[in-house]
């Protein structure tokens, strides 16, 4: 990509650095085409920044920048769809802090309505990622909104679960179980119960000097955001890594962009990454607490297994993934399929599960160190979640208290 700006000495005079520590260290330019590609991999695509792209335009912030008089910017965390997450040092308390930064529009409000319900509901939110604080970012005529977390470690991805232990992996189930009674108890539906929106603790870094955190948690690389006009600096930058000495087993559910109270018929459209959209949803039903306990069967699948319980790889995508483990989708379904390239035999009656990749197929497949007691329990609880009917799904309060849960549970010391 030519024109881009490819080393710290040729950085623009415009880039204005706390000089915190004494030292303006804050991350690496990319030095070269290679280095450009293997940053595009991980970043926001740059038309998220143009005004030509998107009508939800991202809000431009670099490494070094100070926010709201209070915030200086020290690594990027990640990225959605509607926002990008910035680690920070509060200059203020001293204490480090993740920083969502809104895309221009409706989403930034919406969030912090469900927040303060959440807040103001839910009984116990320990297992729940809510803000500390709030303030207004304005510029290219827009205004967005940023929301103040605490500092979270990994989200889970199945590659973070290689040499975890099943303690580690079951406590998070157990942890995120709970933290979902807690949400559906004060009537409150997440709607996106994905893996990215469930992560582990990180101990504190505030102690250590920004060096220290930099070798902890690899130094940013990033690059000027390139092709778009923009009307201040910004920047595409390396999410941290956070290696596994630093994450601890507490385990949250965060990110309640899509939450809704059940029954409010003004929330937000939109639906979870398919891998984790239980069949009822796809199929035009409403959102229902339900809806998030297929979402949660999905992640207690890959917590357990270490792997996604349905192949996304066969024609039809995840829905044929889904039929060959469980067999046939009721048949007045049909026709109501919500997205492109549905296929007519994932409704035929005659058709059956497949038993070389049914549920005890592929529990087998994934844990064969695990005796057929607990086999036998781990399909008992998915068999109990992963109907297509969403009254016919176990509750949260349920879950918690079936006997093969608890003999898991118990097995691993949860």
């Amino acid at each position: 990509m030519s024109g881009i700006e490819t080393s710290p000495s040729s950085a623009p005079a415009a880039l204005q650095y706390s000089k915190d520590d004494g030292i303006a260290d804050f991350g690496d330019f990319v030095r070269d085409e290679d280095e450009e590609l293997d940053l595009e991999e991980v970043v926001e695509p740059w038309t998220k920044y143009s005004i030509k792209e998107t009508s939800h335009v991202f809000y431009p912030v670099y490494v070094g920048e100070v926010l709201d008089q209070r915030y200086l910017v020290e690594h990027k965390l990640g990225f959605g769809g509607f926002s990008a997450v910035w680690m920070a040092h509060d200059l203020q308390s001293n204490r480090d802090v993740a920083l969502k930064v809104m895309s221009s529009g409706e989403w930034g409000e919406h969030e912090i309505q469900i927040q303060n319900k959440i807040i103001q509901n839910v009984q116990d939110t320990s297992h729940l990622v809510t803000y500390l604080s709030t303030f207004q970012l304005s510029g290219g005529k827009r205004q967005h909104r940023v929301l103040v977390f605490p500092l979270m470690g990994p989200c889970l991805y199945p590659v973070i679960l290689t040499g975890m232990s099943m303690v580690s992996r079951m406590s998070a189930a157990q942890q995120l179980l709970g933290a979902l009674e807690n949400l559906h108890k004060a009537g409150i539906v997440h709607r996106d119960l994905t893996d990215r929106n469930c992560m582990w603790g990180m101990a504190p870094l505030h102690t250590l000097n920004r060096s220290a955190k930099y070798e902890a948690l690899g130094r940013p690389l990033k690059q000027i955001i390139p092709f778009v006009e923009l009307w201040k600096q910004g920047e595409l930058v390396r999410p941290i890594q956070v290696p596994e000495a630093l994450r601890t087993d507490e385990f949250y559910l965060g990110d309640f962009g899509l939450a809704m109270k059940l029954g409010d018929s003004t929330f937000q459209r939109g639906y979870p990454p398919m891998q984790f959209c239980s069949p009822d949803r796809l199929h035009n039903k409403e959102p229902s607490f339900a809806c998030d306990m297929w979402s949660y069967m999905v992640i207690f699948s890959e917590l357990y297994l270490g792997h996604p319980p349905f192949p996304t790889f066969l024609k039809g995508g995840i829905i044929s993934g889904v039929v060959r483990c469980l067999g046939p989708l009721p048949e007045q379904w049909k026709g109501l399929y919500n997205h492109p390239g549905g296929l007519d035999y994932w409704y035929d009656q005659h058709q059956m599960s497949d038993p070389k990749h049914d549920l005890a197929s592929t529990i087998a497949c994934y844990r064969p160190d695990a005796d057929s007691v607990e086999r036998e329990h781990v399909q008992s609880v998915m068999e109990k979640v992963f109907h297509y009917f969403a009254e016919e799904r176990l509750t949260a309060t349920q879950l918690l208290q079936d006997p093969s849960f608890r003999a898991i549970m118990d097995k691993y010391g949860c």
